[in-house]
């Protein structure tokens, strides 16, 4: 074999590896990837609303002045999964256990594209309640000691920093179901179930609304006043809008030296 003849074999040869190689990747039209990208992000939306985050509004006065109507809060879901339950001073969403809302505060969003938020958790939703957590399973709360503090399991509950002024009307920390004419006791709380109540008492129709009226109704059943725990979508955390106000909602100090039920 010449030299020639190995220089046609070896450019033969390299010729032939070339066009064995794979061809590069055709790209996506751009409306494809749009379509894409879209989609993945709509599954990962889903994905963590249902496990993780979801974002809702404050429907009413009853949380002042930590939220404040028209807040967009983001609620988290991890603190509750499997055994673990709601705690003294988390501030919760639930869904309405039945009459605790009117037609207007349980209606969802109007638009279609809004409706479409919401359902995979990036618009807040109708149907909920944001409330804090005053007593769980097995405790007595009571209204009120001699300087007109709630009391759990005959501890007092101090409200400052959390909860809005007592009224020119009450001079109590629980004012809306009979603005401090008469006491009134709680519980203790059935297993399952949460006792709660706004910041805003004198403006928070809650589980010390929905109790029996002592002596003003004779066939009350009680148990209306208590949530279940799994109708508890879960514990908010953060202050998200307005962006002038974002903040870290916590568990006041004051509900850790509450002691267990007896």
């Amino acid at each position: 074999m010449t030299i020639d003849d190995r220089d046609s074999t070896v450019t033969t040869q390299s010729e032939g590896s070339r066009s064995s190689r794979p061809g590069k990747k055709k790209q996506l039209p751009l409306w494809q990837e749009t379509i894409l990208l879209l989609a993945v992000a709509l599954g990962l939306a889903i994905v963590i609303k249902a496990l993780f985050l979801q974002a809702f509004y404050i429907p009413s006065e009853s949380m002042e002045p930590g939220l404040v109507k028209n807040d967009r809060i983001l609620v988290q879901k991890v603190s509750y999964w499997g055994d673990d339950t709601p705690q003294r001073g988390d501030v919760i969403v639930f869904k309405d256990p039945g009459g605790w809302l009117n037609a207007h505060e349980a209606a969802g969003p109007a638009s279609p594209i809004a409706q479409a938020m919401a359902k995979v958790g990036l618009y807040p939703t109708g149907g909920h309640l944001v409330k804090r957590v005053i007593g769980v399973a097995g405790d007595t709360i009571e209204c009120c000691d001699d300087q007109g503090r709630i009391l759990v399991n005959g501890r007092p509950i101090e409200g400052s920093g959390f909860l809005a002024p007592r009224s020119r009307q009450a001079d109590c920390d629980g004012p809306m179901v009979n603005n401090c004419t008469e006491d009134w006791t709680a519980g203790p709380v059935p297993e399952g179930r949460v006792f709660v109540m706004g910041d805003n008492r004198a403006r928070s129709a809650d589980s010390s609304v929905h109790m029996c009226k002592s002596g003003k109704e004779t066939e009350c059943v009680s148990g209306p006043e208590f949530v279940p725990t799994d109708l508890v979508v879960g514990k908010v955390f953060v202050l998200l809008w307005p962006a002038a106000r974002f903040d870290w909602v916590g568990r006041p100090g004051t509900f850790e030296g509450v002691p267990q039920a007896s």
